[in-house]
């Protein structure tokens, strides 16, 4: 008896329970062959795309660690087999030009003000449009629409003068202003539309919580658009970092960016490659950096309108 009753406990324990999966037993689905080919033929694609969008960028990192006369003489990529040429006495001697160096935190000096003052006037004026009621909202933001319509070569002169008038031509706080301005209508028209995606449920409970309206934006909105603003913040630091043509009207020799002197380097010594690789590969670098930095963001940011 007590052998019969000591086989049915032995079962019932052997016996996995309903609901139940015993580790041990799963097995991951196997991928079949077609997918397997499809996905190695899609990532040898896109690593030979990366690969050809690098290419310029390395030849340029190369171009400035060879010297002139290994530049003229032979490409770039000679220096793939011969690494024995490379060396930092470009980058050393245009850390030692004081124009150059000075162009640069010119450059920092017009971009890192220009990007935060843009971010805020349009996440301010974004919520107001998105969530906030008062008299010509709407005809409001319709002008600020009609606003990306309007070429920058169009506001130069008359621009040029108003700051003349104002003391603010040629300098650099007068190339900041005029970025500003220019960046404030796509810049509000994105956050806007963003804004107006978040639910009215959630700012409804927070105003029945008794939370103001500084109070929603700050601790709710913000950050339920940092992905929105992270890449908003990228695509206006690397327009300004990048410009020439506004700097070069707007600012003169005392606060012109590094695009500005290096064109005019190219101007006074022609194909004068000790100089411009090392400073272009300088003025790449860091846009480079900056978007690598908030990467996860600004993927974020291009993918949140695709998946709700």
């Amino acid at each position: 008896m007590t052998t019969i009753q000591d086989a049915a406990v032995s079962r019932r324990r052997a016996k996995p329970r309903p609901g139940k999966i015993r580790p041990g037993k799963i097995r991951p689905a196997k991928t079949p062959p077609t997918k397997r080919v499809g996905r190695t033929v899609i990532q040898a694609f896109l690593l030979i795309v990366g690969l050809v969008w690098l290419t310029p960028a390395a030849g340029l990192f190369l171009s400035s660690l060879r010297t002139e006369e290994a530049n003229a003489s032979s490409g770039w990529w000679q220096a793939l087999t011969a690494p024995g040429q490379l060396s930092f006495d470009n980058y050393t001697a245009l850390l030692k030009d004081s124009g150059i160096t000075q162009a640069f935190w010119n450059t920092v000096l017009i971009s890192v003000p220009t990007t935060i003052a843009v971010v805020v006037i349009a996440a301010l004026a974004g919520y107001a449009f998105a969530w906030l009621e008062f008299p010509g909202r709407d005809w409001i933001f319709l002008l600020v629409v009609a606003m990306l319509v309007v070429p920058v070569q169009i506001g130069l002169l008359p621009v040029a003068k108003l700051f003349g008038a104002l003391g603010l031509f040629g300098s650099i706080p007068g190339v900041v202003l005029f970025h500003t301005a220019y960046g404030l209508p796509f810049a509000i028209f994105l956050l806007r539309n963003y804004f107006a995606e978040i639910p009215k449920e959630m700012l409804e409970a927070a105003r029945m919580d008794g939370g103001g309206e500084w109070r929603i934006f700050s601790q709710l909105v913000l950050p339920l658009g940092r992905p929105a603003i992270a890449s908003l913040a990228i695509f206006q630091f690397l327009w300004v970092w990048n410009d020439m043509l506004v700097a070069l009207l707007f600012a003169d020799n005392a606060s012109q960016p590094l695009t500005v002197a290096l064109q005019s380097q190219m101007r006074q010594f022609g194909s004068n490659i000790g100089v411009l690789a090392p400073g272009a590969f300088l003025s790449l670098i860091v846009p480079l950096i900056v978007f690598f930095a908030f990467q996860r963001h600004f993927v974020q940011g291009v993918m949140a309108g695709s998946v709700k």
